[in-house]
């Protein structure tokens, strides 16, 4: 079924970070929204953009970092000129998000949605129905957020406490209070009533109602970047002016303890691959090793786990299980998928040593 483009309602693709726990494929200057991590022959910022394109046609914003801006031009080639906000540097998300809304005010966009550039969703159709019952929302003046259902109790990420119905809305429900990272036991329960769901950091709003809310907090922000979305050559002098802080401490959260956030459950199958043992779950189970590559680089005998190779070089694994490999040409990390999440302590101790060449 071909979903029906939502009028009015603008895409922002915040497309930041440099997904370290995915070193040494995934660094600063190529970060994992480049790089195409599921075999589908399409970085997963292609996918995002395709996913995208059926509800809001055109009407597509990415902000990325400014050295970034000609990688992300040359895969989302068919973007017009304007449709790339490049950040003189990284300020988290409320300012990447907050710069977008400020921009689509000004081009009356009615609606805007934030969606990462890093994601990947399974089920297109249950993630267009769940958008549209949040745009419907956004239009009353909710900020909402798609929350995603919990398939395992996970302490990665943090949880939507879902309240009632909202009215007029039976699909959507009143956000009770966002969640920091919980550890397992708390999630567990969380789980079992059944009235919690993950914070993807997918947020649906209308730019002035964020903006607004976030004046509220800060007006000196939102000010801020409403000024440089009136004057884009001022850019540069009030940027480094702006907060470094996330949408969900700058205005999810105090917004959801004023009653003013409202959530739609979303069960279309969702991963952010956090680290190589999550891609690797994506990429399927297999009694061998999963190669995400050229297979013929890579040889395998009773192993199990994931292979990227990057170098030219053969790459053999004999014998070892749940393993993580991947081979670059100036760097080779082997772990396992247990310990996955300790790439970042790699990536921090070599920046510590001054290898900003490897990051």
């Amino acid at each position: 079924m071909v979903a029906d483009e939502i009028p009015g309602f603008w895409a922002v693709v915040p497309a930041g970070g440099a997904g370290t726990r995915l070193w040494p494929l995934s660094r600063s200057g190529s970060p994992k929204f480049l790089h195409d991590l599921t075999g589908s022959g399409r970085t997963l910022l292609e996918q995002t953009h395709d996913r995208l394109s059926p509800i809001v046609g055109d009407r597509v914003l990415v902000v990325t970092g400014a050295a970034h801006r000609d990688a992300v031009r040359r895969q989302l080639h068919q973007l017009p000129d304007d449709g790339v906000l490049a950040e003189p540097s990284a300020r988290d998300s409320m300012a990447a998000i907050g710069l977008a809304a400020a921009v689509l005010e000004r081009r009356g966009a009615e609606v805007v949605g934030s969606f990462a550039a890093d994601h990947v969703i399974a089920d297109d159709a249950g993630f267009h129905a769940a958008v549209a019952d949040a745009v419907a929302a956004a239009r009353d003046g909710w900020l909402v957020t798609i929350g995603i259902e919990p398939t395992f109790a996970s302490s990665a990420f943090g949880y939507v406490h879902q309240g009632d119905a909202l009215d007029g809305h039976p699909s959507v429900r009143r956000v009770v209070e966002f969640v920091e990272k919980p550890s397992v036991s708390v999630a567990e329960e969380y789980l079992a009533t059944g009235r919690y769901r993950w914070n993807a950091g997918m947020f649906v709003v209308r730019p002035s109602v964020l903006l607004d809310l976030l004046g509220e907090q800060d007006p000196e922000f939102a000010a801020n970047l409403r000024a440089i979305a009136a004057e884009p050559e001022r850019l540069t002098e009030l940027w480094e002016k702006l907060p470094r802080i996330a949408i969900d401490h700058a205005i999810a959260e105090p917004a959801a303890a004023a009653g003013r956030v409202a959530t739609v459950p979303g069960s279309f199958g969702w991963d952010d691959i956090g680290d190589f043992d999550s891609l690797a779950t994506l990429l399927g189970e297999q009694e061998e090793c999963t190669v995400l590559g050229d297979e013929s680089l890579v040889q395998l005998r009773g192993a199990s786990g994931i292979v990227v190779p990057g170098s030219g070089r053969v790459v053999a694994v004999i014998g070892l299980d749940d393993v993580v490999v991947v081979d670059t040409p100036d760097a080779l990390l082997v772990t396992t998928r247990a310990r996955a999440q300790e790439v970042k302590a790699v990536v921090a101790a070599l920046k510590d040593q001054g290898r900003a060449d490897l990051t």
